[in-house]
């Protein structure tokens, strides 16, 4: 049975001490509320009832998974009463606009918390989760009208909302989207269509679920220029802002799926069902990426949940199970055999949990970062500051959510590897964390659309290798100081030092090759995109390394000798075991094309 406890102190670490939290606060706009203070409040908080109330339904609404009946879902016992501690607890308004009835706290701390909540509970998180992208899309497109009749449900999570892009002829390849929006005359549009896949796409959670649509007005044009967005309520929202009649939205069936069975999946029939256009006729795409971007964060931060509760369960596991003796002799002579944690497989397995849910915990932290500006932006129209965090949050993106879900893949897998037999079975909940994680490498695009954006779209298309030199500027600025010091520091610091040189120069080679075969690009794809993740995490180690060296020699930090003495070994772990796999994705990402397409299948 899993017992998960939220990683307070790992995660003040990368806050306060790696990233300095605290001083970004002060000099972001209008987070001046977000005070150290109320800042550990908040968390101990989230960790209470992520710890308290969601963990325990983890494996029980997993067994009862949710019900479809006569047209109606159901969610499993306790998620009903466990949604409306979350509604009192003001968590869903956390990081909006106070206009619209948000707290107006920074957007990390949303992610931050989501994290919590979603590592104690995956299925859970998403009910509320996707009602993120959903207010992002309507705070940055919609009318004022729209906005004032669904942003102070959606906030306050007394709605939810979903994003219902994928039919069944459909799910990446967007322009053959078939659902059609018929102008009705009076400003409002007639939808009908089947939407497949949908998240959160009915529950008994709360009264009315908001569904953003990509759909076709009749003058549309062929392929991803002629989609449009629109806002298509399950009930309709009367002018005072009470619910009205039910709109031709029917749920058709859920999914009965592999793992997440306690997150309701929807096939949802418009039939006629009414909804507004939000942003530009046939520029639907675009405002949809702001959605999508969102949830990719947000799938992101699986990978990092399903990471730290496999690496807890299965470090429980391996300090309490017994198992022949070490190799260098009796360890515990008073037992019938040396636990598991003593075997160096076993450390190996348990320690590349623990470097894949700590590094890419530093990643999203320092992304989140990125997000606070983003928001903080748009919310305040500088469009300009908008525009140049979003497109670096946009190099970011597919690397987190690609990379990050594939190790956190990995990591559960470990988890299950670890218990051996017992790992197999339903009764420690291993198996589980192994079905849940499948998912994240397959929704909100696969990983090899993931790959795909960031090779061939964010990296040679849009700035022609740009991103790149941008981030390795950073790895060398960090590298600098320690390339001829002795010790870790200056193995970490060559480390780095090469791999922005590697990663750059990779980048020209394949930009080269492309120039004359096309395909090389699809064919590079998914190496590079491991190779940028293992680079990326590797940064991140080594300035989780730096600021536990520095707190060691000061003698100032907030955490104990231990724990820093720790995360510095971890890091040495990465360094030496974990960083040469980008060596051999950077020869595949140089392979020939041709080996892939030459063979009839």
């Amino acid at each position: 049975m899993l017992n998960f406890k939220v990683p307070l102190n790992d995660m003040r670490f990368v806050m306060n001490e790696v990233f300095d939290y605290p001083a970004h606060y002060r000099h972001l706009g209008g987070a001046e509320e977000a005070t150290p203070e109320l800042v550990d409040a908040i968390m101990q908080a989230a960790a209470t009832y992520s710890e308290e109330v969601l963990a325990p339904l983890y494996t029980s609404g997993d067994a009862e998974g949710c019900h479809f009946q006569e047209g109606q879902v159901s969610t499993p016992r306790g998620y009903v009463q466990a949604y409306r501690q979350f509604i009192e607890g003001g968590w869903q308004s956390l990081s909006y606009p106070p206009a619209y009835g948000g707290q107006g706290l920074p957007m990390s701390l949303n992610l931050i918390k989501s994290e919590m909540m979603g590592t104690a509970n995956w299925a859970f998180n998403m009910y509320p989760g996707l009602s993120i992208g959903c207010i992002n899309t309507i705070l940055q497109y919609g009318t004022e009208d729209i906005k004032k009749a669904y942003l102070p449900q959606l906030i306050s999570g007394a709605w939810t909302g979903t994003m219902c892009l994928t039919e069944s002829q459909c799910g990446s390849d967007l322009a053959q989207v078939k659902t059609q929006a018929q102008p009705l005359g009076d400003g409002r549009y007639a939808l009908t269509g089947t939407k497949i896949f949908i998240s959160s796409g009915d529950h008994d959670l709360t009264d009315n679920i908001v569904h953003i649509v990509l759909a076709r007005l009749p003058d549309a044009p062929r392929g991803t220029r002629g989609i449009s967005l629109f806002i298509v309520p399950k009930f309709h929202v009367n002018s005072d802002g009470s619910l009205g009649v039910r709109n031709s939205v029917h749920t058709g069936s859920i999914e009965h799926k592999m793992g997440i069975a306690a997150s309701a999946t929807a096939v949802l029939h418009f039939d006629g069902a009414v909804g507004s256009l939000i942003g530009e006729p046939h520029k639907g795409l675009e405002a949809m990426f702001t959605f999508m971007n969102t949830a990719r964060i947000g799938t992101a931060i699986q990978g990092v949940a399903h990471a730290e509760l496999s690496h807890q369960g299965a470090l429980a596991y391996a300090r309490e199970r017994r198992s022949m003796r070490a190799l260098s002799g009796k360890k515990e002579p008073d037992q019938v055999a040396d636990a598991l944690l003593w075997h160096p497989d076993v450390r190996r397995m348990l320690l590349k949990q623990k470097a894949i849910a700590e590094g890419g915990r530093a990643m999203i932290y320092g992304a989140a970062l990125l997000a606070d500006k983003m928001y903080a932006a748009a919310w305040s129209g500088d469009q300009d500051t908008y525009h140049r965090c979003d497109s670096e949050l946009g190099f970011y993106t597919p690397i987190l959510k690609g990379f990050l879900t594939e190790m956190g893949l990995e990591a559960a897998n470990l988890g299950m590897q670890v218990f051996g037999g017992h790992g197999y079975i339903r009764e420690h909940g291993m198996e589980q964390i192994m079905r849940d994680a499948r998912i994240a490498t397959l929704y909100e695009g696969t990983t090899g659309i993931q790959a795909l954006d960031l090779l061939g779209r964010k990296v040679l298309l849009q700035t022609r290798g740009r991103c790149v030199r941008d981030f390795t500027a950073r790895m060398w600025t960090l590298a600098r100081p320690g390339l001829w010091s002795s010790g870790f520091r200056g193995r970490w610091s060559r480390a780095l030092a090469w791999r922005a040189l590697q990663w750059n120069t990779l980048t020209l080679r394949i930009m080269l090759k492309a120039q004359s075969d096309p395909e090389q690009v699809g064919a590079a794809s998914f190496d590079y995109l491991m190779y940028a993740g293992h680079v990326m995490m590797a940064y991140h180690w080594a300035l989780m390394a730096q600021s536990a060296e520095d707190q060691l020699h000061r003698g100032q930090g907030t955490q104990s000798t231990e724990f820093y003495r720790a995360k510095i070994q971890t890091a040495q772990f990465y360094f030496e075991r974990m960083l040469p796999q980008a060596d051999a994705h950077h020869r595949m990402a140089l392979g020939s094309a041709g080996t892939l397409l030459q063979v009839e299948l």
